[in-house]
């Protein structure tokens, strides 16, 4: 007799879920919770693209998976922009967020059971997911050594990364890209927050891409980068991302993305095309990630805290406490008691833990009373 469905699958438990407890004693703050660890934007979409959304939502027809000729011509420029080699309409296309991208890539790529995913072993969960997703087996590393790597079928990378801020250098990246195409391995590079770079000299020269022609040499081939325009143009409720590489491949995803509908609405992808097209708002907004950044900077500087000295982009501190360095969730229960909710280094791989995860996105006010708690709780404590 059949064992009747659903059949679930073998998937680790939602992280966040564990983060209860410990956000209601932040909660139960009396001036409220400074809730910092989610990265979720919360300040407004600037009103040119809500506007923008408006100008198409007579919209009665399908969208194309493909996208249309503007949004694709947006995504070009972009990737032109970066220093990213030209890869033609067949190598771009919006996708209904990034996350969306990275959980069903691998599948959409033909990896499968037997074959190997490798992911940065501190890294957003969710890469781990898609192997698992795709009946592959995921395997953590280093992303700076490629030259002990395991063979694999496929590698993901996020830089900057999320939750360390880590930024791969060009070298760095070329060292990977070299490991890959001796074996015929696809990179997928994560760089949703290339827009957010704080120390030099990527604040100036800007994050290197996989696909810098410095890194690729000019080809593309097995070669993929995700984006988001959540982070930078606080679009995260629009689910506006793209996906720009190798065109082989994005040919690949796009005949499953077909038969399985997975299509950005038509109004968004116009939003994309304007917001892409748009780098002042993208500015200002960083400028406003800066300034908090240097809020909660100020406000560990002398205490027992440390900011990793490599995190130096992205939408994120990455914190340990001098005084118990190996226990992320001690650090987090001592937060929670002052109202301040953070993320354990524990959700983020092995390697990860001591550590905790301090978001950007929260309002100034918010940010503000974070900090002042810290100087507090820290001086008095530490």
């Amino acid at each position: 007799m059949s064992a009747g469905l659903p059949r679930i699958l073998a998937l680790p438990d939602f992280p966040w879920d564990t983060l209860l407890p410990a956000k209601a004693l932040a909660a139960s703050h009396p001036d409220g919770i400074c809730d910092l660890s989610v990265g979720t934007p919360v300040d407004p979409t600037p009103t040119f693209i809500r506007e923008a959304l408006a100008e198409q939502s007579d919209s009665p027809g399908y969208p194309t998976v493909v996208g249309t000729a503007q949004v694709r011509q947006a995504i070009r420029n972009w990737g032109r922009s970066r220093g990213m080699v030209e890869v033609g309409d067949g190598g771009v296309i919006p996708t209904i967020g990034s996350k969306e991208a990275v959980a069903w890539l691998p599948m959409m790529l033909g990896v499968g059971r037997g074959d190997t995913i490798l992911v940065p072993n501190v890294a957003y969960p969710t890469y781990d997911i898609a192997a698992r997703l795709a009946g592959a087996t995921p395997i953590t590393v280093d992303p700076t050594t490629p030259q002990v790597w395991p063979d694999a079928a496929l590698v993901f990378l996020n830089s900057p990364g999320n939750p360390d801020g880590h930024v791969m250098s060009v070298d760095q990246l070329r060292a990977v890209v070299a490991w890959a195409r001796e074996r015929q391995a696809v990179v997928v590079s994560d760089e949703c927050y290339a827009a957010l770079a704080w120390e030099e000299p990527w604040a100036s020269e800007g994050v290197p891409s996989l696909l810098d022609e410095r890194v690729c040499d000019g080809d593309p081939s097995g070669l993929l980068v995700l984006y988001s325009l959540s982070k930078q143009s606080n679009m995260a409720g629009y689910r506006a991302a793209l996906m720009y590489g190798d065109p082989n491949l994005v040919a690949s995803a796009v005949e499953i993305r077909k038969h399985s509908g997975l299509m950005v609405p038509g109004p968004v992808q116009h939003t994309m095309a304007v917001a892409l097209t748009d780098n002042d708002h993208a500015q200002a907004q960083r400028t406003v990630y800066e300034r908090r950044r240097q809020m909660l900077l100020d406000a560990i500087e002398g205490t027992a805290l440390v900011n990793d000295p490599d995190s130096v982009a992205g939408l994120y501190l990455w914190l340990q406490d001098e005084g118990n360095p190996e226990d992320s969730w001690a650090l987090v229960e001592r937060f929670a008691s002052i109202g301040i909710l953070v993320a354990p280094g524990d959700f983020y791989g092995d390697a990860a833990r001591g550590r905790v995860r301090v978001a950007l996105t929260a309002s100034d006010e918010r940010v503000e009373a974070a900090a002042s708690r810290i100087r507090v709780e820290w001086a008095n404590n530490s």
